[in-house]
């Protein structure tokens, strides 16, 4: 409890509260563990705070089909039967090593449900059995495919979005790199917590190096399963803040954890962007960790960011 206890006067009552919890349970680190029990482990506690789970009108699997002959598990949220529905496709966090679309289910049923819009939740490929660009690849593809199969699936290719949590954030901002390469125009990249730097160099990475939800030795262990050489690392796929041109990609919705090893490269890439001439908006959540946006049942900043992230998808999606 001694490094919880450095945080204390950051953090906020509820945050304090469920990070004691936690150090009272006692689970050995994911990162003491190998990959496929640290999956196991991440899925079990995945809903242990979420909001409930919202009931929408239409949810349903999909096959995304890849460069490499893959075909990638999806899910498809909608609020209505509607045709035309703008559509946001989803890249999961967990480090590129862990997570799912099980465990970011409710958070995409909010997004749908607080936005208006379709949601597709992505399940990419996990190192290290699948390591660097194979993630970025698979997004790619998928955003891709859902451009071209948008109407098929009743969404209006004219409005798609590209958003994800930390991990799954980077993939998004690279989606939305690739995608104004390519003349694919987005409405909108919403970033939560977004991993953008090649290394874990910046003020806060060393302020919260420990104590918190997210810890330096799990970093380090989810990046290396990812990423092998420091060529990897350093290529914009893997850290977009070395991307060498942000100029006209999608504007930018960025949700940040104040007490976050990650906050001070997403507070970077909103400057980059915005240096760029992109529009952005950014929301940094006082007195939270990495992960509170799926902890809504005990941290109000939780439920406020859902909010703000439906409300930035709305309003590019032209909805209000």
């Amino acid at each position: 409890m001694t490094d919880l206890h450095i945080h204390h006067t950051r953090l906020t009552p509820q945050m304090r509260s469920v990070l004691e919890r936690m150090a009272r349970a006692g689970h050995p680190p994911l990162h003491t563990r190998t990959p496929q029990e640290a999956r196991i482990a991440y899925q079990a506690g995945a809903d242990v705070l979420e909001v409930p789970k919202a009931a929408l009108a239409r949810v349903e699997d999909l096959q995304i089909p890849t460069r490499d002959g893959a075909q990638l598990p999806a899910r498809l949220y909608a609020p209505n039967t509607d045709k035309g529905l703008p559509v946001l496709l989803y890249t999961h966090g967990g480090g590129f090593t862990i997570g799912n679309i099980a465990t970011h289910d409710i958070l995409c049923r909010e997004l749908a449900r607080l936005a208006g819009c379709m949601v597709v939740s992505l399940d990419y490929r996990l190192a290290p059995e699948h390591r660097f660009p194979t993630a970025s690849n698979d997004a790619w593809d998928s955003l891709q495919w859902l451009a071209a199969n948008a109407e098929r699936l009743g969404a209006d290719p004219q409005r798609l979005a590209v958003g994800g949590d930390s991990a799954g954030g980077t993939l998004a901002a690279v989606n939305a790199i690739l995608a104004r390469d390519a003349g694919l125009p987005l409405a909108l990249q919403l970033l939560i917590y977004p991993g953008c730097a090649a290394h874990q160099d910046t003020p806060s990475h060393a302020t919260f190096a420990r104590g918190l939800v997210l810890e330096e030795p799990a970093i380090s262990w989810f990046f290396g399963n990812y990423v092998t050489t420091r060529e990897e690392r350093e290529d914009w796929r893997f850290a977009p803040l070395l991307a060498p041109d942000v100029e006209c990609v999608a504007p930018a919705w960025i949700g940040l954890a104040e007490c976050d090893p990650l906050v001070d490269e997403g507070v970077d890439y909103a400057d980059k962007l915005r240096l760029a001439g992109v529009p952005v908006d950014l929301d940094i959540y006082r007195g939270v960790t990495h992960e509170f946006i799926k902890m809504g049942r005990a941290i109000p900043e939780a439920r406020k960011a859902h909010a703000d992230a439906a409300r930035a998808l709305r309003l590019a999606f032209h909805l209000e």
